[in-house]
């Protein structure tokens, strides 16, 4: 047998970006004498003004489609300018320089609102660059979400990609507007910002996993022994990130400079490193290095006569290669001949550590954004969706992958903004945030802050455990107390069985819909929806109202506050069952964080041994809440399927996963798509969060064992993955737990008298309703921490039909 050779040629770097469609249709635009507005959609208007009557086609960072179709509008002059009116708006625009009485956009309809050119949009906040030093809350860029209806990206200063892919600056002066006009339809104006500026990447499955990382000069040795390590206690991980001890730092000569920029291994750490990325990969990982390259490529580098020759220097002058991507020819060394050996090794990914400003050697372009944006065609090479690890450049930047955050102070303060913070950038369209799980810098040891965040980075788009060059700022499990490290085993092990879930919210953000969005996105229309910043929507069946303060000293409880849509929301942990439509105080101990399922909300989780989120698993545990129909698509597909961005391509397979309330039956549908990128054959734990059923449940008609108790109860069996399987239930559910054993729990730990527990103890139990119990309680001299667990608990759905 002979091996094939892949004579493919690589595409190369500097191309135009795959799906652009820079170019609006003539019939949707309205021009006069030094201005132009382009109805994008009946809620969305381009509204540009030049000085010298030019407009610009091409695409900018921010805007790379502007065919979006036909749209309805009428348009009758306005003095020099238009008044336009579709079925949502009216623009007003004079034809001048924009003014505030000369531009002004009015929302028609239901919603009210408008806007006049340089007046505030009072929008709900976007996101930022980073959170370098960030101790809490910092301020955001704009997004395109206001409870006043209308949002604005003012396009002016971004530098343009020219038709063969590279890269062209503005003529100054002029003014770019994109003014989002959807009223409080918060979704259809981030769908629509994803229409103009490109849809997020589909991250690859094993980007969901758990990634490690530490700035610390590891070895080959030591870091597949630590991972090693953690195999042992359980604790799964997808993604290796190593700091930039990959590369020479403290050996390089004093005449070339410092070692934060770096290419080339450092053998005394890394002597072989083919197999130990090799290594990486047999352990189910994959591997990101960091990059820090402003100091360009110098004479020490193992590359350096090539990258030095391929841009007209002479290697014997050991003169540096200046960091210059506005120069094709460096841009097209930089990937060819830096990067894509150590591609070749094995590197998967790398991380863009990008620090050193705004400027470059064209004016107005941004080395953050051409290093975003050329990483991700090069890693796009062959086909697959790319994927970059980079800081934000501005709107627009969610087609780079995921995000790195920055370097965060290690504090509660820091904790308790990241919820918000990360939700907030839905309003910009930003799904994928990675923050520095534990905070990277300063700060002192805590603990149950350590905890508390590791749990957050769970329930975050991307969970990256980090910690700075400090041998006391440590991140693994065992290190802490035996709660502690119980807590943070269990929360990374969830993680990875949340990757079925996360997967397919991940096909679902592609389309359109970020994976944590803010409570206001789901109903805009109710105040209750704007107080509670911290909580947010995770996907389409979960809420997640994080832990980020202490706890209690005399419950022994952390306290949040939430607010809970209409409906029913089940607690996956407790199987507690809360009503909604109210404000609701949740107390969870150091193990447990709010995560609440939707009624008729469906969990794919993977089985507890499938640990590899590098494929699609064989076991499966899928959460259902019963109390009402519901239905989740399960998505998955191959790392190696190409990706085709104008097509919207979605997943390989799909797995319909149908709960059917009123027939009792839940249908494991038959794999629909590629059945070859899944097993055969697969192993299906159902587990109902409802009271046990007093009746038979089948599988297929066949009855079958029902394991666990009331709240968590679980049927398990095999089904062929192109047939698929019925469970039905032979009687109607009941929904809720018995609150009196949790709240038995709550007053054993609580560290408060005797005498007023059995007080309280005694009016829990005592048959009356519940308010009766409810007043009671404020009788018998409960703590007020205390007293809110047990408020709480009684207050569940308790014994109710599904």
């Amino acid at each position: 047998m002979t091996d094939t050779v892949d004579t493919t040629p690589a595409l190369p770097v500097v191309r135009p970006l795959p799906g652009a469609a820079p170019q609006a249709r003539p019939e949707q635009e309205v021009r006069g004498a030094g201005w132009r507005v382009t109805v994008l959609t009946d809620c969305l208007f381009r509204v540009e003004w030049s000085p010298d009557g030019g407009f610009e086609d091409r695409a900018s960072t921010f805007a790379v489609r502007r065919d979006l179709g036909e749209s309805e509008f009428t348009a009758r002059p306005w003095g020099e300018g238009v008044e336009i009116t579709t079925a949502h708006a009216w623009l007003r625009y004079d034809g001048r320089e924009p003014s505030a009485h000369g531009l002004v956009v009015e929302l028609r309809g239901t919603d009210s609102g408008r806007w006049r050119y340089g007046e505030p949009t009072h929008d709900l906040g976007g996101t930022a660059r980073t959170l370098d030093d960030a101790d809490g809350r910092i301020p955001l860029e704009a997004g395109v979400v206001s409870p006043d209806g209308i949002g604005v990206v003012d396009d002016t200063e971004s530098f343009l990609f020219a038709d063969d892919g590279g890269v062209g600056t503005r003529a100054a002066g002029g003014r770019d507007l994109y003014v989002f006009a959807h009223g409080r339809d918060y979704a259809r104006a981030v769908r629509e910002l994803y229409a103009v500026s490109g849809a997020p990447t589909r991250l690859p499955r094993w980007a969901l996993g758990n990634w490690w990382s530490r700035y610390h000069p590891y070895s080959a040795d030591s870091y597949l022994e630590l991972m090693d390590r953690f195999d042992d206690e359980d604790v799964p991980f997808s993604v290796a990130v190593i700091d930039m001890d990959w590369h020479r730092v403290g050996t390089v000569p004093p005449q070339h400079g410092n070692g934060w920029t770096g290419y080339s291994w450092e053998p005394t750490l890394f002597p072989d490193p083919a197999a130990f990325l090799g290594a990486l990969h047999d352990r189910g990982m994959r591997t990101t290095l960091n990059l820090h390259p402003a100091d360009g490529v110098r004479a020490f580098e193992d590359a350096y006569p090539a990258v030095a020759e391929a841009v007209g220097i002479d290697p014997a002058t050991e003169a540096p290669v200046p960091f210059d991507l506005t120069d094709p020819a460096f841009v097209r060394a930089y990937f060819e001949l830096l990067h894509h050996p150590l591609e070749e090794q094995g590197v998967d990914f790398w991380w863009i550590d990008w620090q050193q400003g705004r400027t470059s050697g064209l004016r107005g372009v941004d080395p953050l954004w051409l290093l975003n944006h050329f990483h991700h065609l090069d890693a796009a090479r062959h086909g697959g969706p790319g994927m970059t690890f980079s800081r934000y450049a501005g709107p627009g930047s969610h087609r780079y992958a995921v995000g790195f955050s920055g370097d965060t102070v290690v504090s509660w303060e820091s904790l308790a903004f990241q919820p918000e913070f990360t939700a907030t950038a839905a309003n910009i369209g930003y799904c994928w945030w990675s923050h520095d799980v534990g905070g990277h810098t300063r700060g002192v040891r805590d603990d149950e802050l350590a905890t508390r965040w590791v749990q957050l980075g769970v329930l975050s788009p991307i969970m990256r455990l980090h910690s700075a060059n400090n041998p006391f700022i440590r991140k693994e499990p065992w290190l802490f107390p035996a709660e502690h490290r119980q807590a943070m085993g269990e929360a990374l092990r969830l993680r990875h069985r949340l990757v079925p879930y996360l997967h397919t919210m991940n096909h679902r953000a592609a389309g359109g819909t970020p994976l944590v969005r803010p409570m206001y996105h789901l109903e805009p229309y109710r105040g209750e929806a704007y107080s509670v910043p911290n909580q947010f929507a995770f996907g389409s069946e979960l809420l997640v109202a994080p832990v980020v303060t202490p706890r209690s000293r005399v419950s022994l409880l952390s306290r949040t506050r939430a607010w809970l849509p209409a409906g029913r929301w089940t607690d996956v942990f407790t199987g507690a069952v809360y009503a909604g439509d109210r404000h609701v105080e949740l107390h969870r101990p150091l193990e447990s964080v709010p995560v609440l399922l939707r009624d008729g909300g469906i969990l794919p989780l993977a089985a507890a041994a499938e640990r590899d989120a590098t494929r699609n698993p064989a076991g499966f545990e899928v959460l259902v809440a019963p109390g009402a129909s519901g239905r989740l698509d399960l998505a998955e597909d191959d790392e190696g399927d190409v990706v085709d961005p104008a097509a919207g391509a979605g997943p390989a397979a799909v797995t319909p996963l149908v709960w059917d309330r009123d027939a009792r039956e839940l249908r494991v549908g038959a794999v629909e798509g590629r059945a070859d990128v899944v097993p055969a054959s697969r192993e299906w734990t159902v587990t109902f969060l409802a009271r046990r059923p007093d009746a038979e449940v089948t599988v297929d008609g066949r009855p079958v064992p029902v394991t666990g108790s009331d709240g968590r109860w679980s049927v398990s069996f095999t089904a062929p993955s192109g047939t698929g399987a019925v469970v039905r239930v032979g009687a109607p559910l009941r929904v809720g737990v018995d609150p009196a054993e949790a709240v038995r729990t709550v007053l054993e730990r609580a560290q408060t008298g005797n005498p007023e527990k059995l007080a309280a103890w005694e009016v829990v139990t005592s048959g009356r309703g519940t308010v009766e119990r409810l007043a009671e309680l404020d009788t018998v001299g409960l703590p007020q921490d205390v007293r809110g667990a047990v408020v709480e608990l009684l207050a569940t759905v308790v014994d109710t039909a599904a």
